[in-house]
């Protein structure tokens, strides 16, 4: 049995460890086993322990989690953002490290450069990482004994300071609500499909994504009722809404475009999908900054002066129900949102679709006061015949 070139590490064996692995390999002698299978078996359960940790990463996990979570997660944009916020800030420093070692110390070396500076990120970094290492676990590569070393509550919470500490939540910029007339009046004057699904978003104070994903057969135009599907709400629950005569109007010169009840209310004109955030973004940017000199204030702006964007519609929204004397519970349930309370989310479940709806014509009525002015959707040259 060969022990190894005699010689100084790292290419030899001394005498003196020479000695010790023969002592070894008679001890395996007067246990009538052969010492030169043993040392084989050895290094072969070393090799498939080595190869365990390559394909048991922190990175091979984390995308083996993304593939298995994409057809769940409401958009590639949202598969694509945890791709690129783990290889930017984890994958460098916990990438190649298994799963099963990874502690407290891996977790901090990720979160403490970027806590601080950017803390939304890091807080969205921390979730993502907890939430793979929990797979890990699932599938048996994580001890089920070790706690998540990810976790906030009673773990980091200890460590780093909380986010609202360092980064107080910004509000989005909102229009107030007494100017939306004048601004529904601008946009108005806007052609195409991203000024039609603004005011539609604006009207029944719905987020966009729901919009942008709407389609013809979520729209009941003789009950006046568009009811969005669960997957398409942020709350993934299924939502009505009532609709007030301009947008039944904005409907009706839309409906000539389908060709399906399956169609996109509000496709996109170059790619017949669904029309992107950023296209309404844009849209609302160019309105309060284009062609503005330099220094000057937006023209739509909230009060602090900020440039306004499409989701703080819904903000106005609010303040104007609240200034209108509307009950809190008919905005909350306009805006589909969740009742924090569990107990009484539970019970009330009627979602007040009748006692909505003045309150939705009520809006309407103050963004439009005389009617939904603007240009006519051109259907001139288009294929497509009216659905059935």
């Amino acid at each position: 049995m060969g022990l190894g070139a005699f010689g100084n590490p790292p290419d030899g064996v001394p005498l003196v460890q020479a000695r010790q692995l023969a002592a070894e390999a008679r001890a395996v002698l007067t246990k009538a086993l052969d010492p030169i299978d043993e040392r084989k078996q050895q290094q072969a359960a070393a090799q498939a322990a080595a190869l365990h940790r390559q394909q048991n990463t922190f990175e091979v996990i984390a995308r083996d989690f993304i593939q298995r979570q994409r057809p769940g997660w409401k958009s590639q944009k949202h598969g694509d953002q945890w791709t690129s916020s783990l290889e930017q800030y984890a994958f460098p420093i916990i990438g190649q490290e298994p799963v099963a070692t990874i502690d407290n110390s891996h977790v901090l070396a990720v979160l403490n450069p970027i806590w601080a500076r950017i803390p939304e990120t890091a807080q969205r970094v921390r979730q993502r990482i907890e939430a793979v290492l929990n797979h890990s676990r699932a599938l048996g590569l994580r001890p089920s004994q070790l706690a998540n070393p990810a976790a906030w509550k009673g773990n980091l919470d200890a460590t780093l300071p909380a986010r609202r500490r360092i980064s107080p939540v910004e509000h989005y910029p909102a229009l107030p609500w007494q100017e939306m007339p004048a601004f529904m009046e601008a946009l108005g004057k806007h052609d195409g499909m991203s000024a039609k699904a603004l005011i539609f978003v604006i009207l029944t104070a719905a987020r966009t994504g729901a919009v942008r994903a709407m389609r013809w057969n979520e729209i009941d135009l003789t009950t006046r009722v568009w009811a969005a599907p669960a997957p398409n709400m942020k709350g993934k629950k299924f939502h009505r809404t009532p609709l007030p005569q301009q947008t039944i109007d904005l409907l009706l010169a839309l409906q000539p475009l389908a060709r399906s009840s399956g169609d996109l209310v509000f496709p996109s004109p170059k790619s017949g999908g669904e029309l992107s955030d950023m296209a309404l973004s844009m849209l609302v940017r160019g309105m309060a900054l284009n062609d503005l000199p330099e220094g000057a204030p937006p023209r739509w702006k909230d009060i602090e002066g900020r440039p306004i964007v499409p989701h703080g519609f819904r903000s106005s929204f609010k303040g104007w129900s609240l200034a209108d004397g509307w009950p809190d519970h008919l905005s909350e349930k306009a805006m589909a949102h969740t009742d924090r309370d569990a107990v009484r989310a539970a019970y009330a479940r009627d979602d007040l679709l009748d006692q909505r709806r003045p309150l939705m014509e009520a809006w309407a009525a103050h963004c439009c006061p005389e009617s939904l002015a603007g240009p006519s959707i051109s259907l001139a040259g288009n294929p497509h015949t009216p659905i059935e």
